[in-house]
Parts: structure tokens; sequence; C-alpha cells
């Protein structure tokens, strides 16, 4: 596998800079249309969409881009992560109803899947101009530092981290909430993973329990906690892979903080 990193992430930057921003807290009411009962899409999502699997088809001829709006026009394209040697992933705008209220939690994201595993990622804030990129094997940077996330505290009572309920049962919910009581702070999150993730690889976080797993949320980020020392797998501790299409997924800062985490869940 050979691609220019620092061309993706000028593509990326360029997007942004070109179809994102200017409509950030611009956007009129025909610009914003539901694609499914709460879920969200705006013309950004697909112009952005558009502008990037064009030009990551130009840095990589004949790879074929598998985008969150083309999937959900069309499911089949999924089929690809796991049989086709090589895919990207698009998320063109992560976040997007956060960027419909007018927050800076929002991000551009792009992986490149080889065989099913992750082995390059790019998330990009545009709000705060940061540039978060990975490569299998050759570590995580934001904005050209390398990133190396330490272990989390061993005490449940010192631990920081996010949980998404949106999509758990109501006893789900109810097991999240006792387990998270006794934990120093544990927030929703910001509903965008570009944000979620980094937070973890960064060190602001020790975890971040998702439930749904959809492959362009995950796949950038998953790689980014990877290759900053963290672990990104699922609740029973099988490795999270975008190929593999399973509910329930927990970032950490290490494997001994995802054992402990996942069994006080109790999910």
């Amino acid at each position: 596998m050979v691609v220019d990193m620092d061309a993706v992430g000028d593509l990326i930057r360029d997007v942004a800079e070109q179809i994102v921003m200017p409509r950030h807290r611009a956007l009129g009411r025909d610009d914003i249309d539901e694609k499914s009962p709460g879920e969200v899409v705006t013309v950004v999502d697909n112009e952005a969409e558009s502008a990037l699997s064009a030009g990551l088809r130009r840095l990589l001829p004949g790879v074929p881009v598998v985008g969150e709006e083309a999937a959900s026009a069309d499911a089949s394209l999924l089929s690809l992560l796991p049989e086709a040697p090589l895919v990207w992933l698009v998320d063109p705008l992560d976040g997007t109803s956060n960027f419909i209220a007018g927050s800076t939690d929002f991000a551009v994201m792009v992986a490149l899947v080889h065989s099913g595993e992750t082995v390059a990622a790019w998330i990009h804030q545009p709000a705060g101009e940061h540039l978060y990129v990975a490569e299998r094997g050759a570590g995580a940077f934001v904005d050209g530092v390398r990133l190396r996330r330490q272990p989390a505290p061993a005490e449940p009572n010192l631990l920081r981290g996010s949980a998404l309920t949106r999509f758990l049962s109501p006893a789900q919910k109810q097991s999240v909430a006792a387990a998270v009581a006794g934990m120093h702070e544990v927030d929703a999150g910001h509903t965008c993973a570009g944000v979620d993730y980094p937070l973890v690889a960064e060190g602001d976080r020790d975890f971040v329990l998702f439930w749904r797993t959809l492959a362009w949320d995950h796949a950038p980020g998953a790689l980014v906690v990877r290759e900053s020392g963290g672990v990104v797998a699922h609740l029973d501790g099988v490795p999270y892979t975008p190929a593999r299409q399973r509910e329930g997924l927990l970032v950490a800062a290490d494997r001994a903080t995802h054992t402990r985490v996942a069994q006080l869940l109790g999910l």
C-alpha cells in the first residue's frame, strides 16, 4: 500500500475550506433534509463527499470509495469493506447535527482500508484547524506532533470518560448509569466520533462507549487511538475492524482500562 499521506491531508483541508466552513452557521432551510427518521443530511455532506471521492480516486486510481451518503443510498457498497483489496472510507461531515446547530464539534474523516483492516486515517477538525493522521505501524500525529497515550488511572473513581447511550435499551442505559456513577467524570460525548476519539488519544478521556458502529464513524478514530497506544475493541475484547459490524464498542486508554470498564458496564 502506497499512499501520499500529506496529499490526502491537503485534499481534506481544501474540501473543508472550500465547501464546509463557508456554510458553517450559514445554512438555509433548504440546505437541510432528513435522510431517515432522526438522521439529517445537508448539502455540505453531499458536496463534500463528492469532492473528497473525486480527489481520492485521483490519488489512487481504481480504488473504490465508500462514502456515508453513497452507502445510505446503496447499502451494497458496504460489502466492499471485507472483499476489496483496498477501499476508501469517507465521512464528509461527522457531527452533522452539531454543524447544523452551529457547534464547532464536527469533523471531516477519511480512512484507507486494506483487506478489511484500516491502514491509514485522517481526522480534520476544521473549526480548530487540527488534523489527526495515523498510519498502521507508524504512529499517530496531531498537526505533526506524535501522540503517545499514557495508561489511565487504575482506580475507577479517577476515570474520565464518555458514554453515548442513545441507541441503548432502557435496561442498558440503567446499567451504564449505575456503573459510571462511581467514576470521576463521565459525560454524554460530543455526538461526533471525530471529536471523541481524539480526546482518548490525547489523554482528555480514558474511555468512550459507543453502541452503533458504522464504519465511516469508527475506522479513522480507531486507528488514531491504537497508534497512540490505546485500545479499540468490542465489549468482549474482540478487536474492532471496519469490516465487522457489531454493536457495542469500547475505546480505552489501554487494555487494562478496557477490561475494567467493560466489566463495570455490565453490557
